[in-house]
């Protein structure tokens, strides 16, 4: 997926906000801002928009020494979800389709994302399971996503965000004997899920993790480590959580990349054809025909 024009207030925003969260300094926070504004200024909008939001989140850690600016927001959210978790877990297996629960509520979680606009918050957490269980997902059906799943043997599970991660433990453990790969990004960008989020929600105890070794808020294949793309490459099937991953993949030759994400701007919504705030399930594979799924 392109950048688009629109995509440059946020770009900006997340420049402003990396920069509050890694430093007190006044100076340097308005030098990070006019840096930012200079690259952003020669950004190429062939690309997608996390190739320029790597570029603005690594200068932020370089200038400011600060390995993991929202360590402190990663942590909050973790411990909110994991707080959460054994009522997510007891609704998922009360419920008389459980896939369809564990879908909905990690599809729920990807609104803990501090690179779209309007920044979440922990408080709300708990309603968002009320409103995850009742609410249409657009896209393909959540029937059709898991006939896709029952014909892949392997399956790479792209994490987004902390908090996130802990919702999405819930969908791994309903693919039971799939032989599924967990992966973070190999260096702390954004909220974006790492190897000690990985550990901190239980992952590591249930499945294979490993980093993509990039620092992109999203999955940029060039920017990753061979064995990460051997890998992405090799299974049958994978499953991208979060706005980002839809912008660095969704061109991706991969005919099994499904999508789960909640679309939180209009250039993602209209890129998929929905309604911004709806659950959504999109994939590479283009010989399915979109549903909606009512409740």
């Amino acid at each position: 997926m392109k950048t688009f024009i629109e995509c440059v207030p946020c770009l900006v925003r997340q420049a402003y906000e990396a920069s509050t969260f890694a430093t007190e300094d006044e100076s340097l926070r308005e030098e990070i801002i006019r840096e930012a504004l200079v690259k952003i200024s020669n950004i190429r909008m062939d690309q997608s928009p996390p190739h320029m939001a790597a570029e603005i989140h690594r200068m932020v850690r370089e200038k400011t020494r600060h390995r993991d600016p929202y360590a402190s927001v990663k942590q909050k959210f973790n411990d909110a979800a994991l707080e959460l978790y054994p009522l997510m877990r007891q609704r998922v297996k009360g419920n008389s389709s459980p896939f369809d629960t564990a879908v909905r509520l990690a599809i729920a979680g990807n609104v803990i994302d501090f690179g779209a606009p309007g920044n979440p918050q922990e408080s709300g957490l708990p309603e968002l399971i009320g409103h995850a269980l009742s609410c249409p997902v657009a896209g393909h059906s959540i029937k059709e996503f898991e006939e896709a799943l029952e014909l892949s043997e392997t399956i790479l599970f792209l994490g987004d965000n902390a908090g996130e991660i802990v919702f999405d433990r819930l969908l791994i453990e309903e693919l039971k004997d799939k032989r599924v790969t967990y992966a973070v990004k190999g260096t702390p960008v954004l909220n974006d899920v790492t190897m000690d989020d990985a550990r901190a929600a239980g992952i590591c105890d249930i499945v294979p993790v490993i980093d993509n070794g990039s620092d992109a808020p999203g999955t940029i294949l060039d920017w990753c480590s061979p064995a990460f793309v051997e890998k992405f490459i090799s299974v049958d099937l994978v499953i991208a959580k979060g706005q980002g991953n839809y912008e660095s993949l969704s061109g991706t030759s991969h005919p099994g990349v499904y999508f789960l994400l909640k679309a939180k701007c209009p250039i993602i919504a209209r890129s998929i054809g929905c309604q911004v705030g709806d659950f959504v399930i999109e994939s590479t594979n283009k010989s399915k025909v979109p549903l909606l799924e009512s409740v």
